[in-house]
């Protein structure tokens, strides 16, 4: 089960930090992602981050955020986040976390909107 959390109306220039809590799962040995869905558009991959037993985690980002955003997780909390600065009307979307790539069903996702 995936519930995502931590959206809400920011100003352009503004951040937010994103939650996922991840239930029922080995989460610490999956690899997990973000996703954004604008109205009118389809799905998109935003962030990734691997699993594993490490003390640092590969990430990477689609370059529409790439050194805006960032993603980290908490393996003793099953929980992956998404730090966005420097938020920009058009990262206006509906937020949502998965495995990456995503292969669980959708979970509740999280409403960000980006005012100009």
């Amino acid at each position: 089960q995936l519930q995502a959390s931590g959206g809400g109306l920011v100003q352009a220039g503004g951040s937010l930090r994103l939650s996922c809590a991840v239930a029922g799962s080995n989460f610490r040995v999956i690899n997990m992602g973000w996703y954004r869905q604008a109205p009118g558009h389809q799905r998109e991959w935003v962030a990734g981050i691997v699993g594993g037993s490490r003390t640092t985690y590969a990430d990477s980002y689609a370059d529409s955020v790439k050194g805006r955003f960032t993603i980290s997780r908490d393996n003793a909390k099953d929980t992956v986040y998404l730090q966005m600065n420097s938020l920009k009307p058009e990262d206006t979307a509906v937020y949502y976390c998965n495995t990456h790539p995503a292969r669980w069903g959708w979970g509740q996702g999280t409403q960000v909107t980006v005012s100009s």
